[in-house]
């Protein structure tokens, strides 16, 4: 039962956070499962792939909810989701193969330095705004943007994210509409999400060092816990951010990926030796 509280509260956490700041949970799940399963007693030759791994899983459920609020606005390309898709379930699996076949210690380092590299985009984002849909959608063609998603799908595989980050610069940078760039984000989610998260299953069924009710890398109890907490709070959290400032938001998020970071490149920097 304590166990389970501790992941409803991570579930809490990333919602609130997610509704906060308009971010995928992936990046606060990932980190707080890491310091849980340590906490816990994990062997921490699996703990970082559990936690990639189970992350991607709640991404399942918790895109779904998104993708749907998103098409009942008609706000997402279904044309540039089918043409990306491919891509993404190729690289989504490949990156689930990629972790696994990196120490744990290796993977939490690319966490952190991809946790510095996104607060660094946000901030510079703070100081510069996109000019985007000005001069019209200038995609490229669809083997393109199937290779656009294969790479998408790779790191977001990898990092235990939606893509929502990699995505929707992406698709700004071709000119998409902002509102439309999220929405079709929201939508990439659910595939990178669902080959991630099978691929890790599979790389790790089998693997020795598991706890009980794990299924691969997933670990089960963590998946309830953050999804049955996750979706109310990812409510309260968006109501919360119409209140606050949208910039010192993005600032104090910043800050936390910045921490988050750091202790992950601190605490595995030997590696760097």
């Amino acid at each position: 039962m304590e166990t389970l509280l501790i992941y409803l509260f991570v579930g809490a956490a990333a919602g609130t956070i997610a509704g906060l700041f308009g971010v995928g949970g992936g990046l606060i799940i990932v980190p707080a499962l890491v310091l849980v399963f340590t906490a816990l007693g994990i062997a921490p030759e699996i703990l970082t792939h559990m936690a990639v791994a189970t992350s991607l899983a709640t991404i399942v459920i918790t895109s779904i909810s998104s993708i749907r609020t998103h098409h009942l606005k008609g706000a997402v390309d279904w044309s540039i989701f089918v043409a990306m898709t491919p891509g993404i379930l190729l690289g989504s699996w490949l990156g689930g193969v990629t972790a696994h076949l990196l120490p744990g210690a290796w993977l939490q380092l690319l966490i952190g330095v991809f946790a510095l590299a996104i607060a660094l985009k946000m901030w510079l984002d703070g100081f510069r705004r996109a000019k985007l849909g000005e001069n019209g959608e200038h995609l490229p063609a669809k083997p393109v943007l199937a290779a656009a998603g294969g790479l998408i799908g790779w790191a977001s595989a990898i990092f235990g994210i939606g893509g929502g980050s990699l995505t929707v610069p992406f698709l700004s940078r071709c000119k998409v509409q902002m509102q439309r760039a999220v929405a079709t984000s929201a939508a990439c989610g659910l595939p990178i999400a669902v080959a991630g998260a099978i691929s890790f299953a599979i790389q790790g069924w089998g693997e020795p060092l598991l706890p009980p009710w794990s299924s691969g890398y997933i670990y089960w109890p963590a998946f309830l816990g953050i999804v049955l907490a996750s979706a109310f709070f990812a409510r309260l959290g968006a109501l919360l951010a119409h209140r606050l400032s949208p910039q010192m938001l993005k600032n104090c998020f910043a800050g936390l990926l910045c921490v988050i970071g750091l202790r992950f490149i601190w605490l595995n920097f030997h590696l760097l030796a």
